[in-house]
C-alpha cells in the first residue's frame, strides 16, 4: 500500500495494486474565492499550487468521491478524467449528478461491501459538522451535509479506514470498532464556519482518536490549502502525538 498525499483531500492510493485517485480538487492555486459564512472568507483558494501535472495526477484506476463539495471536486477533474473509469459515490443522486457530466462507469459504495478487483469498499457514516447544526447550515446554502467515510480490505493488505470529512463522534467510533483499521486517514484542518463550528477533525479531534485507537497509525491530511483551516500542520506536530503522521503536499507513505 502507498499513500500519495496530493494535497487537501486528493489523494492517490495504491491498494492491492490499484491506485485509487480520491477527491480530486485539481483547479490551480487562488482559483476561487473563499467560502461565504466561513472564516477567512476573505482568501482565495486552493491556497497553495497542485504539486503535480493534473496528467500525473489522473492516471489512476479508479476514483472515489466522498462527496460533492467544491473543495473535493471541480470542473478541471471532470475534463481530465477518462470519462470510462470506475467511479465510486456515496449515493445515487451524487451518482446521477457524476453520470451527467458524461462518466459511464459509476457505483455507490455499499456499507456491507462493495468489490472491485479484489478490494471491498464499505461505505462509512460521519459527521460533517455536529449534524443537529451543520445540516441546517448546508440545507440553506444547497450543499450536501452527508460525507463518507471508506475502508478498503483485501487479504493481501491492512485494513485501511479513509474516515472523510467528518468530525469525532459517534459514527467514526462505530467504524473504528467494526473494520479495526489498521490505518485510519483523517480530515484535520479544523475547517470552521464563522459561527464557530468546525465542519471537520481539529487537534481536539485527532487526540481522540489517537486515544482511542493507539495502535493504529493515523495520517493528518486536507491540511494547508482550504481558505477556512483553523488547524496547520504544524498544529497537528505539536501534539507529538507517536501514531499520528503529517505528511506534505506530494510525499508518498509506503507500507
Amino acid at each position: 500500500m502507498n499513500i500519495h498525499q496530493i494535497r487537501n483531500a486528493t489523494l492517490v492510493i495504491t491498494y492491492n495494486g490499484k491506485r485509487f485517485l480520491i477527491d480530486p480538487w485539481l483547479m490551480p492555486k487562488e482559483f476561487m474565492a473563499g467560502f461565504s459564512g466561513a472564516i477567512h472568507a476573505d482568501v482565495r483558494q486552493p491556497r497553495v499550487e497542485l504539486p503535480l501535472p493534473i496528467e500525473a495526477v489522473v492516471s489512476v484506476d479508479a476514483v472515489i468521491l466522498t462527496h460533492i463539495h467544491p473543495d473535493h471536486w471541480d470542473d478541471f477533474a471532470a475534463r481530465a478524467l477518462d470519462k470510462h473509469i470506475p467511479f465510486f459515490v456515496q449515493n445515487e443522486v451524487e451518482a446521477q449528478s457524476i453520470r451527467s457530466l458524461g462518466f459511464h462507469n459509476v457505483r455507490v459504495i455499499s456499507e456491507t461491501g462493495t468489490h472491485f478487483d479484489g478490494i471491498i469498499l464499505f461505505k462509512t457514516g460521519g459527521q460533517h459538522g455536529r449534524r443537529e447544526i451543520v445540516k441546517a447550515v448546508c440545507e440553506q446554502i444547497g450543499l450536501t451535509y452527508d460525507a463518507m467515510g471508506v475502508v478498503f480490505t483485501a487479504d493481501n493488505e491492512k485494513t485501511l479506514y479513509l474516515a472523510g470529512d467528518t468530525i469525532w463522534c459517534e459514527e467514526v467510533r462505530a467504524a473504528v470498532d467494526a473494520h479495526k483499521p489498521d490505518m485510519i486517514i483523517a480530515n484535520a484542518c479544523g475547517a470552521m464556519l464563522l459561527n464557530g463550528e468546525k465542519l471537520i477533525m481539529d487537534t481536539a479531534d485527532i487526540q481522540a482518536l489517537a486515544a482511542y485507537t493507539p495502535k493504529t497509525t493515523i495520517i493528518a491530511s486536507h491540511m494547508d490549502t482550504v481558505s477556512h483551516l483553523s488547524v496547520t500542520r504544524d498544529d497537528i506536530r505539536r501534539l507529538n502525538l507517536r501514531n499520528v503522521l503529517v505528511p506534505e503536499d506530494n510525499e508518498i507513505l509506503a507500507y
